[in-house]
């Protein structure tokens, strides 16, 4: 059976990890959240995928690190099992580099319907809910928003802040979504609903501003698409030093310093060279200035590259 697919996957910011600590949380509520559609609606699934395709060996390609394959490979075995025992599992949120190539392993699976869902149409960390067509039947409730609101006006935070303070309380980054900034009101998170009580009880601070946390519903959200400026450059390699620093307008000497201290990645992958070879589709972010995504990439006449280069603001 032909198996459709209409997944978009904005492109990212950083994460920082922290200590985890070992915590217990109990209970799951049912909440108030609206049932999505494929392709983009105005709700928040990321988007539904289903792939129902004839039974195939499945190989999981190489997604820059470990790291990363070691967690398709969960996604897919996890799939495989909820397939077999007709029941609906769910994976905690996944970078976008590893929602889409678990999404893409998983087409080639029969039996197996996949939903994605991160809150909001432009979320770029969503959880997958994989299981057979026939138990996988609507879209479940595995993902909740909470307002933090607080006085910003003076004191403004950055998205590092709320992500640092947020994961200061024990909660591992893998079970908090996107982190939406409201200027002076504060910010709306994504994360698991095991977890909204506990968070409201316990983030009581984000710096230094005192900070106050309540439930609200998906359709509360408040998410704009990115702002983008795009501009050209003419380069004679594709390496990461030279399009980076022009994309970010620095030095190719400070670009260097910043890949050597672990602050650039591509792909939301940490990189530490700094010939490393750019492509079209490349989402390349440095830590403090911002997402600098790839377009398309030219040959001159005098044998440079003309690349398009899209800087989100």
């Amino acid at each position: 059976m032909a198996a459709t697919t209409s997944v978009r996957y904005i492109l990212n910011s950083t994460s920082r990890s922290v200590k985890q600590h070992n915590l217990s949380f109990l209970g799951t509520r049912a909440f108030h959240r609206l049932v999505f559609t494929s392709p983009l609606t105005s709700s928040g699934i990321c988007h539904l995928t289903q792939a129902t395709r004839e039974n195939t060996d499945v190989s999981v390609r190489v997604v820059a690190e470990k790291g990363a394959i070691d967690q398709v490979k969960h996604v897919v075995e996890m799939a495989k099992r909820a397939s077999l025992r007709r029941e609906v599992l769910h994976t905690d949120f996944l970078t976008p580099p590893v929602l889409k190539e678990s999404v893409v392993v998983l087409e080639k699976l029969a039996d197996v319907k996949t939903v994605a869902q991160g809150g909001y149409p432009q979320a770029e960390r969503c959880r997958l809910s994989v299981g057979h067509p026939e138990a996988l039947t609507s879209d479940p409730d595995i993902v909740e928003a909470l307002s933090i609101s607080g006085n910003f006006g003076f004191q403004p935070c950055s998205h590092g802040d709320f992500l640092g303070s947020i994961l200061g309380t024990g909660i591992s980054r893998d079970k908090l979504g996107d982190i939406l900034l409201q200027g002076e009101k504060g910010a709306q998170i994504l994360l698991v609903p095991d977890l909204v009580d506990f968070l409201t009880s316990a983030l009581n601070k984000v710096g230094n501003v005192p900070v106050t946390c309540k439930r609200i519903p998906l359709l509360a959200l408040e998410y704009e698409p990115p702002r983008t400026k795009s501009f050209k450059t003419v380069e004679g390699s594709l390496r990461l030093d030279a399009i980076a620093s022009a994309g970010y307008k620095i030095s190719r000497s400070k670009l260097v310093d910043l890949i050597s201290n672990g602050d650039v990645r591509i792909n939301w992958t940490s990189v530490s060279k700094n010939n490393t070879t750019i492509k079209t589709g490349d989402m390349i972010s440095v830590n403090g200035k911002g997402r600098l995504k790839i377009g398309e990439i030219n040959p001159t006449k005098k044998g440079k590259f003309a690349v398009e280069l899209i800087r989100y603001l």
